[in-house]
Order: structure tokens, then C-alpha cells, then sequence
């Protein structure tokens, strides 16, 4: 094989041939279409919810998310004073308050 080179250990170097070497291949991959079920709608992001001030700032400082007492779970990152208090979490707190 006139113009190829090789090694010592016999292997051949692609790179004294470039057009001849193993080329890349492509996979193809079945498309899958991901659905993500929200169960609230949307609506509880329209909402400030109850959350503990410990958990509250925990979150701030580790970015994990928190439960709120309606039971909606999230990573808050709006001000909630821009927002109505949710219905449930009110009531919630209203019985827990008695």
C-alpha cells in the first residue's frame, strides 16, 4: 500500500491519509415528543403562596425548590408582593391558625 504510513506497531496513521480514514458516522435517533402534565393549569404561577420563612430562605441560598401549603412546588424567583395570595394556601392557614 504505496503512501500510507505506519507505526511501529503496525497500525496505520490516519492522519498520512485523511481521505481513507474511518469516517464519522451519524445515529439516528427515533424522535420522541416529551409531554409534561401540569396539574394545576398554570394558575398556581399566578399566585404569592405560604411558604416557611426557614424554607424560604434555604431556597434562596440552594436553589431547591419548596411546597408551598396548597401544596404547589417551585423555586420562587418572583417578588410575591407582586402577586394575590392563593385561595388555598389562605385557607390553609386560615384552619391551621383556627
Amino acid at each position: 500500500m504505496a503512501g500510507l504510513a505506519w507505526d511501529e506497531a503496525g497500525f496505520r496513521n490516519p492522519s498520512s491519509d485523511p481521505d481513507s480514514g474511518a469516517g464519522t458516522a451519524v445515529l439516528e435517533r427515533p424522535e420522541t415528543k416529551e409531554e409534561t402534565k401540569r396539574s394545576d393549569d398554570g394558575d398556581a404561577d399566578r399566585f404569592a403562596h405560604y411558604v416557611s420563612r426557614d424554607k424560604m430562605r434555604e431556597s434562596q441560598l440552594t436553589g431547591r425548590p419548596v411546597v408551598a401549603l396548597c401544596g404547589k412546588i417551585w423555586v420562587p424567583k418572583h417578588d410575591p408582593s407582586k402577586y394575590p395570595v392563593c385561595p388555598d394556601c389562605k385557607r390553609i392557614y386560615e384552619e391551621m391558625m383556627g
